[in-house]
């Protein structure tokens, strides 16, 4: 290891990520040091001192490793390397050493499913030939028809089309998702032995944790039957497809012996080092088994993201998710955005209302027990950029299904009056999507110090769920109260102190009263009587001692 290196972690607490707050950061996306239009790490270390005043406790940052970027650097070609065009390896140490300094610890993207088409073993399989050594890396097959002119199987890509690619030898390779990403063969111990390897590159140089990409895809069933049913048509969801039972290339049973050989090594690194899963399975018990003291830390709860906006849709979550906490002896993770779904300031109705509502359901998420995890500009209330021209669009899915997920990649505003909103250095007027002139009045600058702004609502709910009693730790459950139809009432005590979240989805404005003085709310209350008047999708916290 040479000097550069940082492997402390900021403070010796093991059990950090238990109520953390985690910033995901898509780093093209963040913002952009070198005035090339595409977000790097030096731009993700320029701006920390603001996301340690926001109050967070971790970043994840999406890939950067060395890659094509065919799929937005989650084809990697060199998992131990930064891709050019977000730095070198000197800039992630010097990012990481400085996030430490700050009190912010660092998750980064592993993604273990697929390498990129790009990647030497998969050069070297092309280059082998059938039956080859190099070839048992990933999953190439014979295909099917008189001259093998058909896919092995029936398997098609979430990205759309088939999940086969024909090579010129006449044998086919599997890709779950972009033919540029081809499925490595987790069977063969050289596979578990390079990742096993590639986790102690990043601990070694200070990472905190590991966000688990396509964790329950890296088993596949013996001998890839067929799916039996149109397995990926357009618009389906994982989640939607694992309700007609297991697919044999999701959640095999095997895929847990990958985790408990990466539990000890990360449990042989100082500072509470993690793992959290992205994985689908049929059933909350299934999911369950992701998490616990031999394998993974958590598992993301994408229920929650999908809750509809309704009292009972939120309800039923939360109470599933905290039961499921409760039975795997790990706290539960909150989140309402990320990467690859539509921010929800537009799936909560987009305008005035869907900012309401995502302010509100921030509040909600912020004062649940777990972890919470908040996507990059949704402290800003930023809105899912619809109208990007087709031309522009860089999600390989686009091409196959006519869905992208560039509306919710759009690089966030910082500050000016004209696009890109200071994502570059000064004077620089490149990005790599547009940013709409919507976005001027949500930039951090044009929201900072103001009252009633989305990001000093954030900033006001983070500080305190670190220093409330009944929020700070996993001290503290939900205790349910009534509150009449359509209303959320909850309340979570410590060292006798109650503090009550109130979130009013009933169409009408709802007079709030006994739960003492009001901390924080998502909309202006009024005074009335001896209780306040709580609008219309809001929220509120109050405190009684």
């Amino acid at each position: 290891m040479t000097d550069a290196t940082n492997p402390a972690p900021p403070t010796a607490d093991d059990d950090w990520w238990r109520s953390a707050v985690v910033y995901q950061v898509y780093v093209r996306s963040f913002a952009d040091a070198d005035g090339d239009g595409v977000g790097d790490l030096r731009g993700i270390r320029e701006r920390l001192p603001y996301l340690r005043d926001l109050g967070i406790d971790a970043l994840w940052l999406t890939p950067f490793y060395t890659s094509p970027q065919i799929d937005a650097g989650y084809d990697v070609a060199d998992y131990r390397d930064v891709d050019p065009i977000f730095g070198t390896l000197t800039d992630f140490d010097a990012m990481i050493t400085d996030a430490h300094a700050l009190g912010l610890r660092i998750i980064v993207d592993l993604v273990p499913n697929h390498t990129s088409s790009a990647h030497p073993w998969f050069q070297a399989a092309l280059a082998a030939g059938p039956g080859s050594p190099e070839r048992e890396f990933y999953l190439f097959a014979e295909g099917r028809g008189e001259h093998g002119e058909l896919p092995p199987n029936d398997w098609e890509s979430i990205f759309g089309g088939p999940a086969w690619t024909r090579v010129p030898d006449g044998q086919w390779y599997l890709h779950l998702f972009d033919p540029a990403q081809p499925d490595l063969n987790w069977r063969h111990p050289q596979v578990r032995a390079e990742f096993e390897d590639v986790l102690r590159f990043w601990l070694d140089r200070g990472v905190d944790g590991f966000r688990i990409d396509v964790a329950h895809g890296m088993i596949k069933a013996e001998g890839l039957p067929d799916v039996g049913f149109s397995s990926m048509t357009t618009g389906r969801r994982q989640s939607e497809l694992l309700g007609k039972g297991r697919l044999p290339y999701f959640d095999q049973d095997e895929v847990h012996d990958i985790y408990r050989a990466w539990r000890p090594i990360l449990d042989s690194y100082p500072g509470g080092r993690m793992a959290v899963a992205e994985a689908w399975a049929e059933t909350p018990q299934r999911l369950a088994r992701y998490i616990g003291p031999d394998e993974l830390h958590q598992a993301f709860n994408f229920d929650f993201l999908d809750a509809t906006w309704s009292a009972d849709s939120f309800r039923k979550v939360i109470d599933t998710a905290l039961a499921e906490s409760t039975i795997v002896g790990a706290p539960t993770t909150w989140v309402l955005s990320n990467h690859d779904r539509q921010r929800h300031v537009t799936r909560y109705g987009d305008g005035e209302v869907g900012l309401r509502r995502a302010r509100a359901a921030a509040l909600l998420m912020l004062a649940l027990p777990g972890c919470a995890y908040v996507y990059q500009g949704e402290e800003l209330g930023l809105p899912e950029v619809l109208d990007l021209p087709d031309e522009l669009r860089q999600d390989p899915a686009f091409l196959r299904t006519g869905e992208s997920r560039d509306g919710c990649r759009v690089p966030i505003p910082w500050s000016g009056e004209l696009a890109p909103y200071g994502f570059g250095p000064q004077g620089s007027d490149l990005s790599w999507l547009p940013a709409p002139a919507t976005w001027q009045a949500l930039s951090v600058a044009a929201q900072t110090g103001v009252a009633g702004s989305t990001l000093e609502l954030y900033r006001a709910a983070l500080r305190i769920r670190h220093e409330h009693p009944a929020l700070a730790g996993t001290t503290g459950g939900v205790t349910w109260l009534e509150g009449g139809p359509g209303m959320l009432v909850f309340s979570r005590s410590a060292d006798d102190t109650t503090l009550t979240c109130v979130v009013n989805i009933s169409g009408a404005p709802a007079l709030v009263e006994g739960y003492g003085r009001p901390l924080v709310a998502s909309e202006e209350l009024t005074a009335q009587g001896p209780g306040h008047l709580l609008p219309v999708d809001a929220a509120a916290w109050f405190e009684r001692r």
